[in-house]
């Protein structure tokens, strides 16, 4: 870009998780002036809030480089801002402060779910999504309350599942946990590295009966059963020490049907499947045999969905986007799209697990981020540009900061930095974070 004549541009990015902050990078890169709105009041997303609390280094160094990306003249940061159809400003509102295009990177903030009889339980059925924000002290999420028991059924054989059976057997050091897999030993989604902290409590034994019992099936289709054991006890040779007696098993080709209990959780009932060619993939096909197993907790790690309220069309668990987009960037759709009136929706964009559920890497969600921000930019230019783009850029601003609550700034996050190495410091720990948005504010001197 030539410094001499910088873009008159002015972008919204909602949401400050990895694909919304490279997305605001990659803007201001090309001298549009950029404000970044975010739910909660720390950037990172799921870079801070999802990666597996043990993972310290990982996340300094993503911080390190999300404070770069805020110390960007042309970037300004309001934390403690929600977005949505009960949020404190609607996307609408938001289009209407006057910006040329918005970004829109929140996340998957909704949770999947499948339906079943007795999801509804009050003690002992929760979401993934919950845990995890829980575990990594994320307002409100911190403070809510669980009520486990000693054999824990999760529903998932991903690399989420895997946290949550971490957690289970590392932390809470429960008696049982047995991940449910509709499909087979070869369908599992999880990386061996994940595998390596829980493997030490593996049920070896059940294993084998598990691979025995689903050996008939998978040869049928030509699946190696000894090849998919082979990966599953890939993680043995840097298997983490055990802390705990919990057993962990997997229960394959077993679809979930019903959660069983009344207050509390009684059992999982699960039905039998089979599998079945489909192209070139594997299908669960149900047998119409049911047993039960005997647990008093249920995890559903299923992936999640975005949140419907707030303020784009939905489909699939995703926002919408235009099959026929107008910038496309390596054949991908970034335009949210409105299916009933048949045409994209003039000036948004969509990028990370907005635009499409992922693996959950950061990587990935940078890239997509960084995609995003291209087709955004060819959107900008066919518009004219901004009179006095700073000056805009603050209106934009002003306008958040008049909201009746402490909005959180770029200025103030390194009091909070501060407070947060303090304690790490005082307790003697490798990381720390407030659990309350009421701590943080207080320590920033909002409160």
């Amino acid at each position: 870009m030539d410094q001499a004549s910088p873009r008159k541009n002015v972008a919204v990015v909602i949401g400050a998780g990895p694909a919304g902050l490279f997305a605001a990078r990659h803007l201001a890169s090309e001298g549009v002036y950029v404000v970044i709105l975010n739910r909660d009041i720390k950037p990172g997303g799921l870079a801070e809030y999802g990666i597996f609390p043990t993972k310290v280094k990982m996340k300094e160094g993503l911080r390190k480089q999300f404070k770069q990306i805020l110390d960007t003249p042309n970037i300004e940061y309001l934390g403690n801002v929600t977005i949505g159809q009960q949020g404190d400003f609607t996307l609408e509102d938001i289009r209407n402060l006057g910006a040329q295009a918005i970004m829109v990177s929140v996340g998957a903030q909704g949770t999947k779910w499948l339906g079943l009889p007795g999801e509804d339980i009050p003690h002992g059925v929760y979401h993934a999504k919950d845990l995890v924000y829980h575990y990594n002290n994320l307002p409100p999420f911190s403070k809510k309350k669980f009520d486990f028991g000693q054999s824990v059924a999760l529903v998932g054989v991903g690399n989420v599942s895997m946290d949550i059976a971490r957690y289970f057997i590392r932390d809470i050091k429960v008696g049982e946990v047995i991940a449910v897999a509709r499909r087979g030993p070869a369908e599992v989604k999880f990386d061996k590295k994940e595998m390596e902290y829980i493997i030490a409590n593996l049920d070896r034994q059940a294993l084998d009966e598990e691979i025995a019992r689903a050996t008939p099936v998978m040869t049928s289709i030509g699946q190696d059963p000894n090849a998919a054991k082979e990966y599953i006890l890939s993680a043995l040779p840097k298997a983490v020490e055990s802390v705990s007696q919990t057993r962990f098993k997997f229960d394959f080709l077993a679809s979930p049907t019903q959660i069983l209990g009344n207050d509390h959780v009684t059992g999982l009932e699960v039905m039998d499947t089979t599998l079945v060619l489909n192209g070139g993939d594997t299908k669960a096909k149900s047998l119409g045999t049911r047993r039960v197993l005997n647990v008093d907790t249920v995890i559903f790690c299923i992936g999640d969905r975005v949140d419907e309220t707030f303020g784009l069309p939905v489909q699939w668990n995703e926002y919408v986007k235009s099959p026929t987009p107008i910038y496309p960037v390596d054949g991908v759709s970034y335009e949210a799209y409105d299916p009933e009136a048949g045409n994209p929706i003039e000036g948004v964009f969509v990028a990370g697990w907005s635009r499409e559920a992922s693996s959950g890497l950061v990587g990935i969600a940078r890239k997509d981020g960084e995609r995003g921000a291209t087709a955004l930019l060819q959107h900008l230019k066919n518009l004219p540009p901004v009179d006095d783009p700073e000056n805009l850029l603050e209106n934009i601003c002003q306008c958040v900061r008049t909201l009746e609550k402490p909005i959180v700034t770029k200025y103030h996050l390194p009091r909070l930095e501060a407070a947060e190495q303090a304690e790490i410091a005082k307790r003697g720990v490798e990381d720390f974070k407030f659990g309350t948005n009421e701590e943080m504010l207080k320590v920033m001197g909002l409160d």
